[in-house]
């Protein structure tokens, strides 16, 4: 079912860190499928759209009602099993985003943390299952700095973010700027002090971001999927999406139905004790 699980290396880098690197989670295929993707997106909603400013780049969300390859990477099989061993099993898709970051000399690039005021005060145990976490796909080469690249610090997921923020952004002290090729992947907690550095590649750098966070959070960019997208998806795709299967009750996102390990993982539920 997957076909890669989270190593003891990444798990104690995770811990460490609050961070790690897949590389090759993307295979040359499913590169350029996103990417025909995502530039469809764009030629759509951003040059097609007379309101929009084409030189700003493109950052548009809830991407998986847009196309079928958006869908797919929901649950990659090389991914998903890396997820469930960081977060467990009772979780939703709650966050589907394309970016596009043109060279702008202008913009310097920002640093924040995730999951607005709250979630910005709450850290967890080495032993406690993560909130949420984020993925993010890179579909273009970022090998240099200043490259519109990902960019964080190492080890703040276990610090308070400060009130003020940082005020130099990517440029200070103890950021590092990730080297990534097409088709890697980070993969990264919801308290890691992250953002986007500066580009003066004089390149588009090309991302997605999905988020997975426990079942009993509301998602992030959508209030429910559409029938038409729920209609496309698989059973599993389905309760990622929040499609429990029956229909709402109270306490339904808190406890998770009976099949939810089977749907997820193709696993039988271990047994009550």
């Amino acid at each position: 079912m997957f076909t890669r699980r989270l190593t003891e290396d990444q798990r104690q880098q995770w811990e460490r860190d609050g961070y790690f690197v897949l590389p090759d989670a993307l295979t040359s295929q499913e590169i350029a499928s996103l990417t025909q993707a995502l530039d469809q997106l764009y030629q759509r909603h951003v040059v097609g759209n007379p309101e929009a400013d084409a030189a700003k780049g493109m950052d548009r969300r809830n991407v998986m009602e847009d196309d079928d390859a958006f869908v797919e990477l929901m649950d990659h099989p090389g991914i998903l099993g890396v997820v469930v061993d960081l977060l467990g099993p009772y979780i939703q898709l709650s966050m589907s985003e394309a970016v596009i970051r043109l060279p702008d000399p202008e913009f310097k690039g920002y640093i924040h943390t995730d999951g607005g005021q709250a979630l910005q005060h709450i850290r967890l145990s080495d032993t406690s299952w993560p909130l949420q976490l984020k993925i993010q796909y890179f579909l273009t080469d970022v090998l240099e700095p200043n490259g519109g690249n990902f960019t964080l610090v190492p080890g703040s997921h276990r610090q308070a973010f400060p009130e003020e923020g940082l005020p130099d952004g990517p440029e200070s002290p103890g950021t590092v700027q990730l080297s990534v090729k097409a088709g890697d992947a980070a993969i990264f907690t919801h308290s890691i002090w992250h953002g986007p550095a500066r580009n003066l590649s004089g390149k588009a750098r090309k991302t997605l971001i999905y988020c997975y966070s426990q079942q009993c959070f509301r998602p992030f960019d959508y209030e429910r999927p559409s029938p038409e997208l729920l209609a496309r998806c698989t059973p599993r795709q389905r309760r990622l999406l929040g499609d429990l299967g029956a229909d709402w009750r109270p306490g339904a996102y808190f406890y998770s139905p009976a099949d939810q390990v089977e749907v997820l993982t193709g696993a039988a539920p271990p047994a009550e004790s």
